[in-house]
Protein backbone atom coordinates (compact mmCIF):
# COMPACT_ATOMS: atom_id res chain seq x y z
CA UNK A 1 0.00 0.00 0.00
CA UNK A 2 1.27 3.49 -0.85
CA UNK A 3 1.96 5.67 2.15
CA UNK A 4 0.30 9.11 2.31
CA UNK A 5 3.69 10.86 2.29
CA UNK A 6 4.73 8.99 -0.87
CA UNK A 7 1.42 9.81 -2.54
CA UNK A 8 1.84 13.51 -1.75
CA UNK A 9 5.42 13.45 -3.04
CA UNK A 10 4.28 11.90 -6.34
CA UNK A 11 1.49 14.46 -6.74
CA UNK A 12 4.02 17.24 -6.19
CA UNK A 13 6.37 15.58 -8.69
CA UNK A 14 3.53 15.43 -11.23
CA UNK A 15 2.70 19.09 -10.63
CA UNK A 16 6.34 20.13 -11.10
CA UNK A 17 6.59 18.09 -14.29
CA UNK A 18 3.40 19.72 -15.56
CA UNK A 19 4.60 23.25 -14.82
CA UNK A 20 8.01 22.66 -16.39
CA UNK A 21 6.32 21.04 -19.38
CA UNK A 22 4.17 24.14 -19.79
CA UNK A 23 7.34 26.24 -19.88
CA UNK A 24 8.81 23.83 -22.45
CA UNK A 25 5.57 24.14 -24.40
CA UNK A 26 5.93 27.91 -24.47
CA UNK A 27 9.48 27.48 -25.78
CA UNK A 28 8.26 25.02 -28.39
CA UNK A 29 5.32 27.14 -29.56
CA UNK A 30 7.31 30.38 -29.63
CA UNK A 31 10.20 28.85 -31.55
CA UNK A 32 7.81 27.05 -33.93
CA UNK A 33 6.04 30.35 -34.57
CA UNK A 34 9.37 32.02 -35.29
CA UNK A 35 10.50 29.25 -37.62
CA UNK A 36 7.19 28.76 -39.45
CA UNK A 37 5.49 32.14 -39.46
CA UNK A 38 8.46 34.52 -39.48
CA UNK A 39 11.11 32.53 -41.31
CA UNK A 40 8.63 30.61 -43.50
CA UNK A 41 10.13 27.18 -42.85
CA UNK A 42 8.08 24.03 -43.58
CA UNK A 43 5.81 22.75 -40.79
CA UNK A 44 7.79 19.55 -40.24
CA UNK A 45 11.12 21.40 -39.88
CA UNK A 46 9.63 24.07 -37.62
CA UNK A 47 8.15 21.33 -35.45
CA UNK A 48 11.34 19.28 -35.35
CA UNK A 49 13.65 22.13 -34.32
CA UNK A 50 11.19 23.53 -31.78
CA UNK A 51 10.83 20.03 -30.30
CA UNK A 52 14.60 19.74 -29.85
CA UNK A 53 14.73 23.09 -28.03
CA UNK A 54 11.88 22.15 -25.70
CA UNK A 55 13.33 18.69 -24.97
CA UNK A 56 16.70 20.10 -23.95
CA UNK A 57 15.01 22.57 -21.60
CA UNK A 58 12.54 20.04 -20.20
CA UNK A 59 15.17 17.37 -19.59
CA UNK A 60 17.45 19.80 -17.79
CA UNK A 61 14.91 21.30 -15.38
CA UNK A 62 13.05 18.07 -14.69
CA UNK A 63 16.22 16.17 -13.89
CA UNK A 64 17.26 18.80 -11.39
CA UNK A 65 13.97 19.92 -9.84
CA UNK A 66 11.27 17.32 -10.52
CA UNK A 67 13.08 14.02 -10.19
CA UNK A 68 15.99 15.45 -8.14
CA UNK A 69 18.20 12.72 -9.42
CA UNK A 70 21.96 12.28 -9.30
CA UNK A 71 21.66 9.34 -11.72
CA UNK A 72 24.47 9.30 -14.28
CA UNK A 73 23.87 12.21 -16.67
CA UNK A 74 25.04 10.35 -19.77
CA UNK A 75 22.83 7.34 -19.03
CA UNK A 76 19.77 9.45 -18.30
CA UNK A 77 20.37 11.46 -21.49
CA UNK A 78 20.79 8.22 -23.45
CA UNK A 79 17.52 6.82 -22.08
CA UNK A 80 15.75 10.08 -22.87
CA UNK A 81 17.31 10.00 -26.33
CA UNK A 82 15.93 6.50 -26.89
CA UNK A 83 12.42 7.81 -26.20
CA UNK A 84 12.89 10.59 -28.74
CA UNK A 85 14.51 8.23 -31.23
CA UNK A 86 11.04 6.70 -31.58
CA UNK A 87 8.82 9.69 -30.79
CA UNK A 88 10.52 12.27 -33.02
CA UNK A 89 10.26 10.54 -36.41
CA UNK A 90 6.71 9.39 -35.68
CA UNK A 91 5.53 12.80 -34.52
CA UNK A 92 7.37 14.62 -37.32
CA UNK A 93 5.63 12.34 -39.79
CA UNK A 94 2.16 12.83 -38.28
CA UNK A 95 2.63 16.61 -38.09
CA UNK A 96 3.31 16.60 -41.82
CA UNK A 97 0.51 14.11 -42.55
CA UNK A 98 -2.12 15.86 -40.42
CA UNK A 99 -1.26 19.31 -41.74
CA UNK A 100 -1.36 18.03 -45.32
CA UNK A 101 2.18 19.18 -45.99
CA UNK A 102 4.68 17.16 -47.98
CA UNK A 103 7.56 16.72 -45.51
CA UNK A 104 10.16 16.92 -48.26
CA UNK A 105 8.93 19.80 -50.38
CA UNK A 106 6.70 21.73 -47.99
CA UNK A 107 3.93 21.68 -50.63
CA UNK A 108 0.45 21.91 -49.17
CA UNK A 109 -1.93 19.01 -49.64
CA UNK A 110 -5.70 18.95 -49.53
CA UNK A 111 -8.00 21.36 -47.72
CA UNK A 112 -9.18 18.60 -45.36
CA UNK A 113 -5.96 18.72 -43.37
CA UNK A 114 -5.94 19.89 -39.77
CA UNK A 115 -4.54 23.25 -38.78
CA UNK A 116 -0.85 23.36 -37.93
CA UNK A 117 -1.39 24.78 -34.45
CA UNK A 118 -4.08 22.24 -33.53
CA UNK A 119 -1.72 19.44 -34.56
CA UNK A 120 1.17 21.06 -32.70
CA UNK A 121 -0.79 21.35 -29.43
CA UNK A 122 -2.22 17.83 -29.73
CA UNK A 123 1.26 16.45 -30.32
CA UNK A 124 2.57 18.33 -27.30
CA UNK A 125 -0.13 16.77 -25.10
CA UNK A 126 0.75 13.27 -26.31
CA UNK A 127 4.43 14.01 -25.69
CA UNK A 128 3.67 15.34 -22.20
CA UNK A 129 1.95 12.16 -21.04
CA UNK A 130 4.34 9.71 -22.68
CA UNK A 131 7.46 11.57 -21.60
CA UNK A 132 6.35 11.76 -17.96
CA UNK A 133 5.72 8.02 -17.89
CA UNK A 134 9.05 7.31 -19.58
CA UNK A 135 11.03 9.63 -17.30
CA UNK A 136 9.35 8.46 -14.09
CA UNK A 137 9.26 4.72 -14.73
CA UNK A 138 12.22 4.12 -17.06
CA UNK A 139 14.86 6.86 -16.77
CA UNK A 140 14.51 7.64 -13.05
CA UNK A 141 12.60 4.51 -12.02
CA UNK A 142 14.14 4.05 -8.57
CA UNK A 143 16.56 6.95 -8.77
CA UNK A 144 14.31 9.84 -7.75
CA UNK A 145 15.07 12.20 -4.88
CA UNK A 146 18.69 11.06 -4.69
CA UNK A 147 20.05 14.62 -4.55
CA UNK A 148 20.34 15.82 -0.98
Amino acid sequence: MIRENDRNREWLRSLKFTLFSISAGVIQLASAALFKEVLGWPAWLSYLLSLVLSVVWNFTVNRKYTFRSDYDLKKSMLLTGLFYLVFTPLSTWWVAALTGENPFTGAKGDEASMGYWAVQIGTMLVNFVLEFLWQRFVVYRDRVDTVK
